[in-house]
Formats: C-alpha cells, structure tokens, sequence
C-alpha cells in the first residue's frame, strides 16, 4: 500500500500527463473540446479514474459527450503507455474515464440561488410596508400592582 500523498501526487501527475497528450499527441476531432478536470488513484495505485469534461462552443450548446467517451475509450491504450513513459512507476494504472458532473451541478446551483435570490426580493418587497398583526409592543410588561399599601 502507498500512502495518501503519494497517491494524490501520482493522481495530479496522471491528469497532467493524460491532458498534455489529447492536447498534443491524440489526434482524434472529437477530444478538441475534452478538459482534464481531475484524477484519482487508488490506495495500491494500480488503477486510475480520470475525469473530464466536454465543452461546448457558443453555437452548439450541447457537446459530444457520446463521441469523447467513444474517442478516450479508444485512446485509452495509447495515453496509458504515456502515463507509464511519463511516471515511471512499477506498475502503470489501469485508466477509467468518467465523465464530471461539476458543471452541470454549478449550473444547477447557480439556477436554485437566483430562484432564492428572487423569492427574497419578492419578500422584501411584501414586507416593505407591512404592519405588525398584533400590538406595536407584543411583549407584556411587568405588572405594576397598585394595591401594595
């Protein structure tokens, strides 16, 4: 077992090496749009899960996902050599590639804060001039008993 530093470090020397070879080396169009995000590697570190994402361009709103995940399978063997040349560990990890959810999520997060953000405006603005439901003081002052002598 390797650990935890280690691990981490080969995980981020993984992502490097994987984004730096569909940037130069892998020729294939449909990862033109594919980003490196993160890389993880487990506790023995014989096997690598590499996420990424696909950007889409202003024009076309939704990207190839299909296609990348189709073109990283099929590249899979060749940047697995790279990270081995790249390394030099005993092992080379094995490569699993999963797409990251991340920006969707954002986006999602994003949407539900402008919806509380206008739910808020929309209070402030029924409270604005608003009167209290009971008396202007609700809390009970003391009793001033009169009939102490």
């Amino acid at each position: 077992m390797a650990d935890a530093p280690r691990a981490r470090k080969l995980a981020k020397r993984i992502a490097q090496i994987v984004a730096s070879a569909l940037e130069h080396e892998v020729k294939d169009p449909r990862l033109a749009r594919v980003t490196i995000t993160d890389a993880k590697v487990t506790a023995d570190l014989h096997d690598a899960t590499v996420y990424y994402t696909v950007l889409g361009d202003k024009l076309d709103a939704t990207p190839d996902s299909r296609g990348a995940a189709a073109a990283l399978e099929s590249a899979k063997g060749v940047l697995r050599s790279r990270v081995g040349a790249g390394t030099g560990v005993r092992f080379t990890p094995t490569l699993t590639f999963v797409a990251d959810t991340v920006p969707e999520d954002a986006k999602h997060i994003d949407e539900l804060l402008a919806r509380a953000q206008a739910a808020d405006e929309e209070v402030a603005r029924l409270a604005n001039g608003a009167q209290p439901a009971g008396e202007a003081d609700p809390y009970k002052a003391p009793r001033e008993d009169e009939d102490e002598s």
